[in-house]
């Protein structure tokens, strides 16, 4: 027998038996059921409250708070683009955030939740008075988005604090996707269904014009308080799952170098896979943000189905929902890459479908439901690729760390940017072309105009993103290789950590 009354009798015992196997560090890394779910509920808020907007703000401002599309264009823009702005700010303030005892991202979700919640329910109230209205939306608008990115740049930024291991982040990110897209089910069928059982009655065509003029201010009380009422039920929800997150989820800690602000961005933007992925996602989610803010007056004036179209957006969300489970098995049985190529495509042949064909309910639900389920790559996917990303950088950049916030915020800032510039632009197009509120029919040029927003503009963009992705360079085999990477990173400080700890106790 060996005395190990030495540190180097330790050692050499240590070189004979080889390094240990770090049981308590392979069980940190995995995450139960109860902690993917509680993780994926708290993706919700931003869906819901994201869906509602997207879809119905557009409408609710033309037609409920009845303000001249060109004012509406500004609300848009200047949300958005203010949306984008703060992005890279609250990801870099996150990631100089000190570490607390209930970690560094929990913090910044627990304390926006309930300023978040009143300023989203107030964006939807039509103020008394007509002067300073379009100040009033700009500001709780860019209000609730500020507040609104306080919580989602660091809830997404949790996926890396959740595990090291990348098999449990993919999964917690499926379970997050799913939720998600339920998410939107909830917000089209919430503001929808609620909204539409109090749809105000329309102008019976273009030789109204005079009479809209002199009834430019009269809206039913009744679509005033279905808004209000839609808009209170989702705070309740965001409340909720923002409980359930805090509670049922315990945040890892991480190693954090602090960095300048530019020096991050320097970082950041200069590793080439993560650039061409935010190019990509850039393209191909702006296509279906055109898509989504232009559909629901799509399909009630264009399509003529005005106490319809909360169902079929509704179609197009559940098909999406049912899809998810899908699309991760597809990305896990032919890659990623192939993935987004498959479902970006998949959607083309039904933008087309939609507007070429003759006006009929019924095949409108039927294209919608098939459209759905490519609608739910641009969920999935995107999200999904970018921890491979950051697991590249880890390994090419071993010391610098602590840029988690920075890579998630910096993906959502110019899509975020122009989405803004396109519905801005959008709804400045309707208004050139003589966008009437509230009529039942509306001039040719508006309907050429929507054909365009949610078909041929759509396509276009995300055809671009398709051939910039064909350039990415992170495929399966290179997947794999950083993830064999990290792990021998992580069992090499794992076995220092654990050798330097028993010689320090045998010492």
């Amino acid at each position: 027998y060996l005395n190990p009354s030495s540190s180097s009798v330790y050692v050499q015992m240590a070189l004979i038996n080889g390094p240990r196997p770090d049981r308590n560090h392979e069980h940190r890394n995995r995450l139960s059921v109860c902690n993917k779910i509680c993780y994926a509920i708290g993706g919700a808020p931003y869906q819901i409250t994201g869906c509602a907007l997207g879809f119905f703000l557009q409408l609710y401002l033309l037609d409920v708070a009845q303000l001249d599309p060109f004012y509406a264009s500004i609300i848009l823009f200047v949300g958005r683009a203010w949306d984008a702005v703060t992005d890279p700010t609250v990801g870099f303030l996150v990631s100089r955030s000190p570490w607390t005892r209930i970690g560094r991202m929990l913090p910044w979700i627990l304390i926006s939740t309930p300023l978040a919640v009143l300023s989203y329910f107030l964006i939807w109230y039509v103020p008394p008075f007509e002067t300073g209205k379009v100040i009033w939306y700009i500001f709780f608008y860019c209000l609730f988005q500020s507040l609104q990115t306080c919580f989602h740049v660091p809830y997404s930024a949790l996926t890396m604090f959740l595990s090291s291991e990348q098999a449990e982040r993919d999964s917690a990110t499926a379970y997050r996707m799913t939720v998600e897209v339920l998410g939107t089910v909830l917000g089209t069928a919430i503001q929808g269904q609620i909204v539409g059982m109090a749809n105000a009655p329309c102008l019976p065509g273009p030789g109204e014009i005079q009479k809209r003029s002199n009834a430019k201010h009269f809206v039913a009380p009744s679509q005033k308080a279905a808004y209000m009422i839609a808009s209170g039920v989702i705070c309740l929800i965001y409340i909720l799952c923002a409980g359930v997150l805090f509670c049922g989820v315990k945040e890892q800690k991480g190693l954090v170098t602090a960095h300048a602000f530019f020096q991050g961005i320097r970082l950041v933007m200069g590793h080439g896979p993560y650039a061409k992925l935010v190019v990509v996602f850039l393209f191909t989610s702006l296509g279906f943000m055109l898509l989504e803010g232009n559909f629901a007056l799509f399909c009630s004036s264009t399509l003529g189905f005005r106490n319809d179209f909360q169902n079929i957006l509704l179609v197009i969300m559940l098909s999406a929902t049912l899809a998810i489970p899908f699309w991760q098995w597809f990305l896990t049985r032919f890659g990623k890459k192939t993935a987004v190529y498959v479902g970006s495509c998949s959607v083309v042949p039904f933008l087309i479908m939609v507007v070429c064909i003759k006006s009929n309910l019924y095949v409108t639900y039927v294209v919608s439901f098939v459209a759905g389920i490519g609608v739910a790559s641009a969920f999935l996917l995107p999200w999904s690729m970018l921890p491979d990303v950051l697991d590249d950088f880890k390994v090419q950049n071993p010391e610098s760390t602590g840029h988690e916030a920075l890579f998630y915020s910096f993906y959502v800032f110019f899509t975020k940017f122009a989405s803004g510039v396109s519905l801005g632009v959008s709804t400045l197009s309707l208004d050139f072309a003589g966008y009437i509120s509230r009529g039942c029919s509306q001039p040719k040029e508006v309907d050429l105009t929507l054909k365009l927003l949610v078909s041929a503009a759509p396509i276009a963009f995300m055809l671009i993103g398709l051939a910039i992705l064909y350039s990415y360079p992170i495929d399966e085999k290179r997947r794999q290789y950083n993830n064999k990477m990290l792990q021998e990173m992580r069992d090499s400080e794992a076995d220092s950590e654990s050798e330097t700890t028993e010689i320090s106790n045998m010492i």
